[in-house]
């Protein structure tokens, strides 16, 4: 959102056996300037626990830009497998990674702290691998207050921090 607030909201539907589908929306604006005034991210899969201590999700991600003046859609392959819905390890995998025409795989390692019924923190830190051809690799990291207030509903204040590579590949974005 070259580093103004974005606003940014998202919905799921899930069925009894695990099958789901989400879309999740948010306001953006890049530099250089291609037109990009939104991000949607429509989301397919599955996720189910195993065993009593153990969950996966297994998912198709399509990120879509409407407005862009370039091509920036892409598709993500992912997995993420859960400890006790402590801990999470996801794997994602692309052959367009990012748009950018050329394969990547992602991994993120993150844990959640419940603090009462209404509140959990969660951290993760994620690295992306990239086709040499693309870009150099890139570390971020991200911090988050969660407030379940009803139901459902949750309000979440996160804040993103990424490597000087990340800084080079997305210029005035990062």
């Amino acid at each position: 959102s070259d580093g103004d607030p974005a606003v940014q909201a998202g919905v799921k539907l899930s069925a009894s056996n695990g099958w789901y589908a989400s879309a999740w929306g948010s306001g953006v604006s890049f530099r250089p300037d291609n037109g990009a005034r939104s991000e949607f991210d429509l989301v397919a899969g599955w996720s189910g626990a195993v065993t009593p201590d153990w969950s996966v999700d297994v998912n198709l991600t399509r990120y879509v830009y409407p407005s862009a003046t370039v091509d920036l859609d892409w598709t993500e392959l992912n997995g993420t497998v859960t400890w006790r819905q402590r801990a999470w390890l996801q794997v994602g995998v692309s052959d367009n990674a990012l748009a950018g025409g050329h394969g990547g795989t992602y991994a993120q390692l993150g844990a959640r702290l419940p603090l009462g019924e209404q509140w959990r923190v969660e951290g993760a830190v994620g690295h992306y691998w990239l086709d040499s051809a693309q870009a150099d690799d890139y570390l971020h990291g991200q911090l988050s207050a969660i407030w379940k207030v009803h139901g459902p509903w949750e309000l979440r204040l996160t804040a993103h921090d990424t490597d000087g590579a990340a800084k080079r590949l997305f210029p005035g974005n990062a």
